[in-house]
């Protein structure tokens, strides 16, 4: 098993800045684009791991939240109420303000100062912060839509960085990953080692992170510019890439400060479980004979199933006992084990359904199937059922892979649905959001926006809306974000 990178002190120093944004309490924070006391340059050794811890902070906690229960792996405990409104589509702008500062202020700011030092030697340092940044805006636009992108980086240049469109952050996203690729293949520079929290410094891995987020960023496209991201993968595939072929993740032990971001949450709330199973995600892992529901979500004492609710009804099940998310997954708030669950940036099981849709799509070159069904064994080794996965993609009733494009991508997500469960639930709710696929999800017993409408996207944070002259107004929860068609 391959050694991962544990937080040392110096990791520390990011978590120490981050450690108490999560998704309540005191909203009251600086605007992001005024922060004094930011230092404009710092040791690129000393910056990467404040960036990978703040993007780990982003999407295995607020984002791993929000993505869980709207992707409905998860919903809100019965028992408890911490994430009632979420479970609402209750969407308020001061809930979004912490994640919104510690994407800019500590991930991207910290990474634009790493690119901005230009020192030759640091050039693999500047490669993977170029491919954090690529990375950590498409997860914020994916989320808010248009946002800060030219002038949000640039210090106190701009008191009011102005909104710019979701296409034009897009096309900027992929510029950011070539220019991460070109330093990356620079010789004679210095070698990030163990202060890479995600790859401990080796830069083959970062080249196939770069190419798979390049694959992922062309595929979110697929329903609004085909054309474009057709031209885009083919580019790509033309270079002769390589993909992931293991989880782009941060691991992080039992060190209080460096536990899991979810689980430090949860410790921050009295060990209090409020994310429970929801009833959406579990009948499908049933129907399907899935033994991964196991993996994904503990049984309670003295039951051998999963038992859930579903989705936003806890108060038509006041009192009733509903299994929490495993410990593996980071979500059970009682098993200390939850402390060391890796937060997952890409994942190997998404790589490869990645790549099975560019094949299924015409836009690449490879088998479908034989990606498809890899993608479908590492998600099951990745929770240690290797065994149980040929048995699976022989009898599972979504396991199977038709010969039409339609059904094939059809397959592929839903596919990808279960592969991220409790690992990538943002990520989910994301391709959900794409292709409308898993095809099971259903409103939430709890929703007050209305009619049939489900949530399609974070709203603004309120020191946007209270500190930016040029803040473009609050777009409503059920708006659907640029590349959503």
């Amino acid at each position: 098993m391959k050694k991962k990178f544990r937080f040392n002190i110096k990791g520390l120093l990011a978590l120490a800045v981050i450690a108490s944004l999560g998704l309540n309490g005191c909203k009251d924070f600086l605007d992001v684009n005024e922060n004094p006391n930011n230092p404009d340059t710092a040791e690129p050794s000393l910056l990467l791991p404040t960036v990978e811890a703040s993007i780990g902070q982003v999407v295995g906690n607020a984002f791993q939240v929000y993505g869980g229960m709207w992707a409905q792996y998860w919903t809100q405990n019965p028992s408890s109420s911490q994430y009632r409104a979420i479970d609402q589509y209750n969407q308020t702008n001061s809930a979004t303000d912490r994640v919104w500062l510690t994407i800019y202020r500590n991930a991207l700011n910290n990474a634009q100062i790493m690119i901005n030092n230009q020192e030759s030697s640091n050039d693999h340092f500047r490669g993977i912060a170029y491919l954090l940044k690529a990375y950590t805006f498409q997860v914020a636009t994916d989320a808010f839509g248009d946002i800060p992108l030219s002038e949000a980086l640039r210090g106190n240049e701009y008191g009011s960085p102005r909104y710019e469109s979701q296409q034009t952050v897009y096309d900027s996203i992929f510029m950011y990953i070539d220019q991460g690729q070109a330093l990356l293949a620079v010789g004679n520079a210095a070698a990030p080692g163990s202060q890479d929290m995600i790859f401990q410094g080796d830069i083959s891995k970062w080249q196939a992170f770069g190419n798979t987020l390049k694959l992922k960023a062309y595929l979110r496209l697929s329903q609004v510019d085909a054309e474009k991201a057709r031209a885009g993968i083919e580019a790509l595939y033309a270079s002769n890439p390589t993909f992931l072929e293991e989880d782009a993740s941060i691991a992080y032990s039992t060190t209080g400060g460096n536990e899991n971001p979810l689980y430090n949450e949860m410790v921050n709330l009295g060990y209090t479980q409020n994310l429970v199973a929801s009833g959406t995600a579990v009948t499908a892992f049933v129907r399907n004979g899935d033994a991964r529901r196991f993996a994904f979500y503990s049984p309670l004492s003295g039951q051998d199933t999963i038992a859930y609710i579903p989705q936003g009804s806890y108060s038509s099940n006041s009192g009733k006992q509903v299994s929490p998310p495993s410990a593996l997954v980071g979500g059970h708030a009682n098993n200390p084990a939850s402390a060391t669950a890796p937060v997952k940036v890409i994942s190997a099981a998404e790589s490869y359904f990645l790549q099975a849709e560019a094949v299924a799509r015409g836009w690449a070159s490879g088998d479908t199937r034989a990606l498809f069904e890899q993608g479908i064994r590492e998600s099951f080794s990745a929770v240690n059922l290797a065994g149980e996965a040929d048995t699976y993609i022989a009898n599972g009733a979504d396991a199977q892979l038709p010969a039409d494009m339609e059904g094939q991508i059809k397959a592929i997500i839903t596919q990808k649905y279960f592969a991220m469960c409790g690992f990538q639930g943002f990520e989910a709710w994301t391709e959900w959001r794409r292709t409308g696929y898993p095809s099971f999800l259903v409103r939430s017993a709890a929703s007050v926006i209305g009619g049939d409408r489900m949530p399609l996207r974070l709203i603004y944070p309120s020191n946007e809306v209270n500190t930016n002259g040029n803040f473009p107004g609050t777009v409503v929860v059920y708006e659907p974000v640029w590349w959503d068609k």
